[in-house]
């Protein structure tokens, strides 16, 4: 049981620093012209030689401040939900259920859920021809380890 929670505590922290990355670092999406690598994320758009405020049409710009506020809100949801886990070990009852941590972490998956969903719909495309940069692809990833921490967590029992 131990090794469970240790387990669960460790991948718990990886997501919460790959969101960390995923959110401040300017790869979501990666375009290649004339041999030159451009990428852009969710601050600003880079080039191989120099970073600039992202530029979007104003009809997106509410959409790109709302991908923005959600992977904060996730990363201050993961975060609560690692510092809940372990007020929770040790000032809860044995054979109680990580449900405040749970519930938590499964919101902090919504928020990653909604944030990339909108930037899949509205820029994934926006870039042509583009590809996802590693920040997209780790927003991902910790969308799938957030739903399964937060089910972890619900069915999991202190022993």
């Amino acid at each position: 049981m131990l090794v469970l929670l240790a387990g669960i505590f460790v991948v718990h922290i990886a997501t919460v620093v790959m969101l960390f990355v995923s959110t401040i670092a300017n790869v979501w999406m990666v375009t290649t012209l004339s041999q030159k690598t451009n990428s852009s994320g969710l601050w600003k758009q880079c080039t191989e030689i120099n970073c600039q405020d992202i530029v979007v049409h104003t009809d997106d710009l509410a959409a790109l401040k709302a991908v923005q506020a959600f992977m904060i809100l996730a990363i201050i949801f993961s975060f609560v939900s690692l510092v809940m886990f372990v007020v929770q070990l040790f000032t809860m009852e044995k054979g109680k259920r990580f449900y405040i941590t749970g519930a938590i972490m499964l919101i902090c998956w919504l928020f990653i859920l909604i944030a990339a969903s909108i930037y899949t719909a509205r820029f994934s495309h926006y870039y042509e021809p583009s590809h996802p940069g590693y920040s997209f692809i780790l927003a991902w990833i910790c969308f799938c380890f957030s739903f399964i921490i937060g089910i972890l967590y619900l069915v999991l029992r202190k022993k």
